[in-house]
């Protein structure tokens, strides 16, 4: 069975591994269909990602179709279209018993800390398996990316009538802003890259957007746009350890921040001035939770998400070596790149 191994940073070969067994207890064999490419995809590629490890097969972010099911397994059947959850917990540790799933002490999210499935077939534990049948399976794909703007935005308990700002329109970006206006919130978003600030404005229906220069203007035309109040709750989808350290600024007296942009380098900022007087609440959002994957598949079933201008890109399994580095060029406007296994 053919697979797509990333053997090392900038290093993409097809590999021949072992087709799956048949599925065990509580466990699900998948025909995998569609897998969205994301911001850890890159990472990894590029060497830059923690928590990666090589060799390794990418791909979470996916659309698939139930081919078999193991024993005691009832909330899905052959022939059925779903969404997966791709983080793997190990039920056990006390995050886990907490209902914090989503950072078990022991998660191996697929892709990255063990193979994943840009693959024609994968076994998984049904229970990461959320039913779309309703959805395509380019949908699915992308109800994982959602799915961590759903949850960084949770964190933050955003309420409608507040003042947000999301740093950061790359797809993460956009997920959250997606849930920032599903929460009635007023939306602002922040970026160094002017065409993913005229997507948000042109297709996602957000006017107020600030272009990041450097030169400190940018906490001006927030304070000019808030009328001096800045923003409520402040979403970092950066990565950058310069913008999130930087992002303290832009809040509120009594302002939520949420990281959910991922950095190995030290953050840094003034105690006293930055985060104590104004008594500053600072989060990290990992992965989702089980409920938001449902939230987000009866929402794009319902019409309340609108999935149609987020794929910008397509290609072939067969292609993705040549594709992949031309997806990391901002000129080639990428939101999101989707790979076909059918």
């Amino acid at each position: 069975m053919r697979a797509l191994q990333l053997e090392s940073p900038k290093s993409f070969r097809f590999v021949d591994i072992a087709a799956p067994a048949a599925p065990g207890p509580g466990e699900a064999l998948l025909r995998v269909q569609r897998v969205g490419i994301c911001g850890t995809d890159y990472g990894g590629f590029l060497g830059k990602m923690p928590f990666y490890s090589y060799p390794r097969i990418p791909g979470h972010e996916l659309g698939v179709e139930v081919l078999a099911v193991g024993d005691g397994v009832t909330h899905v059947r052959p022939g059925d279209r779903c969404s997966v959850e791709p983080y793997l917990n190990c039920q056990k540790c006390s995050a886990c018993r907490r209902g914090h799933t989503n950072c078990c002490e022991h998660n191996q999210t697929l892709g990255v800390m063990c193979d994943g499935g840009l693959t024609s077939q994968i076994i998984l534990p049904a229970r990461k398996l959320h039913p779309a049948n309703q959805l395509s399976y380019e949908q699915s794909a992308l109800v994982e990316t959602l799915a961590i703007g759903c949850h960084a935005v949770n964190r933050s308990q955003l309420k409608a009538g507040e003042t947000a700002l999301v740093i950061g329109a790359g797809p993460i970006g956009l997920s959250a802003i997606e849930f920032t206006k599903l929460a009635g919130a007023r939306t602002l978003v922040m970026d160094m890259n002017e065409q993913r600030l005229a997507f948000v404005r042109d297709v996602m229906g957000v006017p107020d957007t600030i272009l990041t220069t450097g030169d400190g203007s940018e906490l001006a035309r927030l304070a000019d746009l808030t009328g001096g109040e800045l923003a409520h709750v402040v979403v970092d989808a950066t990565g950058s350890n310069k913008s999130m350290s930087h992002a303290l600024n832009y809040c509120a007296f009594a302002g939520r921040l949420v990281y959910v942009g991922i950095t190995q380098a030290e953050l840094g900022f003034p105690h006293a001035s930055a985060l104590h007087r104004r008594e500053l609440t600072i989060l990290a959002s990992r992965n989702a939770l089980p409920g938001d994957f449902t939230r987000i598949i009866h929402a794009i079933e319902t019409g309340q998400l609108d999935t149609r201008p987020w794929i910008t890109h397509r290609a072939p399994f067969a292609e993705v070596i040549e594709a992949f580095p031309n997806w990391l060029k901002p000129e080639t406007g990428v939101i999101k790149a989707v790979v076909s296994l059918d």
